[in-house]
């Protein structure tokens, strides 16, 4: 399916294999919520240059040497603790993530966000006070008209960030059959890592295998990249993908 190498020389160690559904089924959720209107943006990066920004006992995850920067807009719908259900008005807002990829001791792939931009307040509340993911409270709209989705991000309230905005315009095509290795690499992510409490842990999710399109990038103007520690991407994205989404549920956090 997918290969992973260190960047580093550390001692051999089993990674899991990647797959389209979970390796880790959540039985019992403590976090439920839907994601629409996705599009997956990504630019390769050498492991070297993001491993500083990964929690402690995280490396970077990397396909044929190489990892991946990922800008990533959507549509949150229906956030909401235990089994559910999701609530309809406050858990659902725009969202725009800014992630790395990871793999811990245990061989567990995951996510690392960077930054989540969201246009809620108080999903951003929970979320830093939580689960300490870095969310900022920003101004997003999501345009869709016919296969053109139109994803517009700008961080509220701090001088410092005045012009820091994101703008990326994408034109839906095709569903894919049958995910190539670097599709699958990207978008089959069971979990995310993250600091928490002094110490790093991996909380799994659950969700049907992504249905994805082939889409193109019309247009990006975009400043999150840089907002979240990393170097500009100079050149286009190497991947771009759509979705129209998935109801995901989350599991129980371990540690890392």
């Amino acid at each position: 399916m997918g290969g992973s190498t260190s960047c580093a020389r550390t001692p051999a160690m089993e990674i899991e294999p990647i797959t389209l559904s979970t390796p880790r089924p959540v039985r019992r959720p403590t976090l439920v919520q839907r994601w629409d209107e996705l599009t997956f943006l990504h630019w390769p990066v050498e492991p070297e240059r993001v491993a500083p920004l990964l929690p402690a006992g995280t490396r970077p995850d990397t396909l044929d040497g190489v990892t991946y920067v990922g800008l990533v807009p959507f549509l949150m719908r229906g956030v909401g603790f235990g089994p559910g259900p999701g609530l309809p008005y406050l858990g659902t807002f725009c969202e725009t993530n800014v992630r790395l990829y990871s793999v811990d001791g245990q061989g567990r792939r995951g996510v690392v966000f960077r930054s989540l931009d969201a246009a809620r307040l108080l999903p951003v509340l929970v979320g830093r006070l939580t689960v300490r993911l870095p969310y900022r409270w920003s101004t997003m709209r999501l345009r869709r008209e016919n296969d053109v989705i139109t994803y517009s991000c700008g961080l509220r309230g701090r001088p410092a960030a005045r012009g820091r905005t994101s703008r990326a315009v994408v034109r839906i095509g095709g569903a894919i059959a049958e995910p190539t290795r670097l599709e699958r690499f990207l978008t089959a992510r069971w979990g995310l890592h993250v600091s928490w409490h002094g110490r790093t842990v991996h909380l799994p999710n659950d969700h049907a295998p992504w249905p994805l399109h082939r889409a193109e990038l019309l247009d990006l103007d975009d400043g999150l990249i840089t907002t979240a520690g990393l170097p500009p991407m100079t050149g286009p994205p190497v991947s771009v993908l759509y979705s129209p989404g998935v109801a995901v549920r989350f599991g129980t956090p371990h540690r890392a």
